[in-house]
């Protein structure tokens, strides 16, 4: 039996390959792969598996939809410009106030909406420009932008590693706050400082010219205020757990929007920014519905088992010292299908041998966003090189990742292999 689920992972493998050297999309590829597993697993193509495999993430699609449909209309109603315009007129002469806030507009679109894709679209470009008028080379921007955009899609409270990696394992979304908050925080605030140290105070003037106005009505209260409802919605449910309903992220996402559609200073078409979150998304959601797929038929086919049991059966030794490797390669080739076809079995096999599984998903999760700019995929960094409008070669950006990258693959390694003493995070 071992045999012929090893065949089968073969062929889905050679299939995948065979796909993406046609130029077929990395979605595309797995939905293929998952077909060819089928017919040669002896089950055909099974309708009900693969329609089961397609909604197996729906909730986190929906999550993903709701939270980037809110920050689109925070951008189009002007609150995202009015900040940034905001803090440079502020802070343009103070480099190491202006790098933490700097820090932080990366970090929120990624984090509430759980893409990195999201922080390069909705401040990437203009946080390039602030960087630019820094003296900073457009390599070196688009490093920075791409470590804290793949940091910020890691950081809570949307983090779909963790998230799809915990619903395979069926454990409760809960604890992983303080465990991500924590190193997505200090490695980007060490990336940005590291690699934008040597840039000058910011040329307010040019900077100011080139960025978009904001809508003279806008104001600090109609920025924080939709932000605010959604915080508190989010702390209720936990402070009052057994009085209030449980609403869910969407719907926590839907409510910000709304205040935030009402205090608009600007009229929105809401239906036109609806429709280009759709598209904006469609990547994305496309990859989580085939990587459903791909799990699912894996599982039917017993090559999930195969790979569980080859990565539960390791030196553990060999598993911690490879996490540098294999996390980033499987993001590479299957972007967040890595999560649960990889991280289920390590993250058991880190639970069975006394390991806090919480903090050690949290120390993966930091990993895996490296990947994001490897071949074949390398979205968010094909992305950021388009955003920052980057004419150098792409290994230009690469070369000054380098740094941080081994920074991140330390810290996440280090909280794998220690997460049993960081278990106090969890309780916090």
């Amino acid at each position: 039996m071992s045999a012929s689920i090893e065949i089968i992972f073969a062929v889905m493998v050679v299939s995948y390959i065979i796909a993406k050297s046609l130029k077929i999309s990395t979605e595309l590829s797995m939905f293929f792969a998952a077909i060819a597993g089928g017919l040669v697993g002896g089950v055909g193509i099974p309708a009900r598996h693969i329609a089961e495999g397609a909604f197996t993430y729906l909730d986190i699609i929906l999550i993903f939809f709701t939270a980037t449909f809110f920050m689109n209309l925070l951008k189009e109603s002007g609150g995202v410009v009015y900040v940034v315009r905001g803090i440079i007129q502020k802070f343009s002469r103070k480099k190491s106030i202006l790098f933490v806030l700097i820090t932080f507009l990366l970090l929120l679109p990624g984090a509430l909406t759980g893409a990195g894709s999201v922080t390069v679209l909705i401040t990437g470009g203009m946080i390039a420009v602030v960087l630019g008028y820094m003296g900073l080379s457009k390599p070196k921007t688009a490093a920075i932008i791409f470590i804290i955009a793949g940091l910020s899609a890691a950081a809570p409270p949307v983090s779909l590693w963790a998230m799809l990696t915990a619903a395979g394992v069926n454990m409760p979304y809960v604890g992983f706050f303080l465990p991500l908050l924590i190193p997505c925080v200090v490695l980007s605030l060490l990336t940005i400082f590291i690699l934008g140290w040597r840039g000058k105070p910011v040329d307010l003037e040019k900077a100011l010219k080139e960025l978009p106005e904001a809508p003279p009505q806008m104001n600090w209260i109609k920025v924080i205020l939709p932000f605010l409802v959604f915080f508190i919605l989010m702390l209720a449910g936990r402070i009052w757990p057994h009085s209030l309903p449980v609403i869910g992220l969407p719907l926590m996402f839907v409510v910000a929007a709304v205040v935030s559609y009402f205090l608009s200073p600007v009229r929105l078409n809401i239906f036109d920014i609806a429709r280009n979150t759709v598209h904006q998304l469609l990547p994305l959601i496309g990859t989580l519905t085939c990587v459903g797929i791909l799990v699912q038929i894996m599982t039917l086919t017993g090559v999930r088992g195969l790979i569980a049991i080859t990565v539960v059966t390791l030196p553990i030794t060999i598993v911690f010292c490879s996490l540098f490797l294999v996390l980033p390669v499987s993001e590479a080739v299957l972007m967040w299908g890595a999560a649960p076809v990889l991280g289920v079995p390590l993250v058991l096999l880190f639970n069975t041998i006394g390991l806090n599984p919480i903090v050690a998903l949290a120390g993966m999760s930091v990993i895996w966003p490296l990947g994001d700019a490897l071949p074949p995929t390398a979205i968010i960094g094909r992305l950021t090189k388009d955003t920052v409008e980057m004419e150098e070669p792409y290994g230009h950006m690469l070369k000054h990742c380098l740094i941080p990258a081994i920074l991140i693959i330390i810290a996440g390694t280090l909280m794998v292999i220690f997460s049993k003493e960081l278990g106090f995070l969890t309780l916090l």
